[in-house]
């Protein structure tokens, strides 16, 4: 449910069939992922995904991979035009990184927030305009799927069996309805969700 200023937040990751969103690796195994994430079907999604959202939510791990790299592709000509899109929309976005180490932001339009999640992303919700969105900053997402904040779930899913990895969706969570608002299946079968929190 979005707030009276029309505030939704929105959450985005890509999941493999037994519900993981990294390999059995660690965090740095998403080798079997890349070919999906990056499908036309994926971009497309992102490009839904960020038509409306004004503040971005991150992990400190996950913004300095996302501001290391996606800069950069701004300004490439030879950059897929919707990831350049994407690349422009976060370096542009209002962000919020959430952190317990950091003392200042090193990026530009950034805040550094050391507090919880949730109480966090209340707060941005009961002020401002435009949605929320935690993209792929699966610590900040679960931390948010555990408060009852998500208001619209963006989900690719992948046809693969990863068989390890930590996963998305974990016992403890409360329990919620969604409604699958939009569906789209790529050539490589993966699939994009996109599910609305019933309330």
């Amino acid at each position: 449910m979005s707030d009276a200023n029309g505030r939704k937040v929105i959450a985005n990751i890509c999941i493999s069939l037994d519900g993981r969103y990294h390999g059995p690796g660690g965090p740095a195994d998403f080798g079997t992922f890349i070919p999906y994430a990056t499908s036309d079907t994926a971009r497309d999604h992102m490009a839904r995904m960020i038509e409306h959202a004004t503040t971005a939510v991150l992990g400190r791990v996950n913004a300095e991979g996302f501001l290391g790299f996606w800069p950069s592709v701004a300004g490439s000509e030879e950059a897929d035009p919707r990831d350049r899109a994407y690349a422009e929309w976060l370096v542009n976005v209002e962000k919020v990184v959430l952190s317990t180490t950091l003392a200042e932001s090193p990026w530009e339009r950034t805040v550094i927030a050391n507090a919880p999640t949730a109480e966090v992303v209340a707060g941005l919700k009961a002020t401002g305009s435009g949605d929320i969105l935690a993209n792929t900053s699966p610590t900040v997402i679960k931390a948010l799927l555990e408060a009852d904040l998500v208001d619209r779930l963006y989900l690719v899913v992948i046809p693969e069996i990863v068989g390890g990895g930590e996963r998305l969706f974990e016992d403890g969570l409360p329990a919620t309805t969604w409604a699958l608002t939009e569906q789209r299946t790529g050539k490589l079968g993966e699939m994009a969700l996109i599910y609305d929190r019933s309330r």
